[in-house]
């Protein structure tokens, strides 16, 4: 039990850390699980069709760059999600490799499901919290955000 004590006053980063990570997995599951069930989405999933709803169509490549992932984990996500009618993959008239990757209704309808299952679990979560509590959270998350980034535009 001594390990939950890390939230406590006058605990060592390390112990703060560790306890932040412990968290963030068992959310990010949590929310994944919701996702899942309501819409048949996982998270990672989710963000892909985020991505394409938000800029368009895009090349595989262009979809991985943005998402920050390697090439040949975007390509089996978007394969699994082209299976379920998700996406539509159509070949460049220029580069036959090239594959441009563009979001179907089915896609839409699947993601806005997926996002409002993930809004609704970090409500449940987040709105345990007082609204003072929250502000807190929100100033020491975005204080570490920016520490941690190098984005110094005080």
């Amino acid at each position: 039990m001594e390990q939950h004590e890390s939230t406590t006053t006058g605990s060592a980063p390390e112990q703060v850390g560790l306890s932040f990570l412990t968290l963030a997995y068992s959310l990010r599951e949590q929310v994944d699980r919701r996702m899942l069930a309501t819409a048949g989405l996982s998270l990672s999933r989710t963000k892909v069709l985020q991505a394409l709803a938000g800029r368009g169509a895009l090349h595989q490549a262009e979809l991985a760059t943005s998402l920050g992932q390697a090439p040949r984990s975007v390509t089996q996500i978007v394969e699994g999600l082209e299976r379920l009618g998700m996406v539509a993959r159509t070949g460049d008239p220029e580069d036959r490799r090239r594959k441009t990757v563009s979001l179907t209704d089915a896609g839409r309808t699947a993601l806005a499901a997926a996002e409002q299952a993930g809004t609704n679990a970090l409500r449940e979560c987040f709105g345990l919290l007082e609204p003072h509590q929250l502000a807190t959270l929100d100033a020491l998350l975005t204080y570490l955000d920016t520490a941690l980034t190098g984005d110094k535009t005080d």
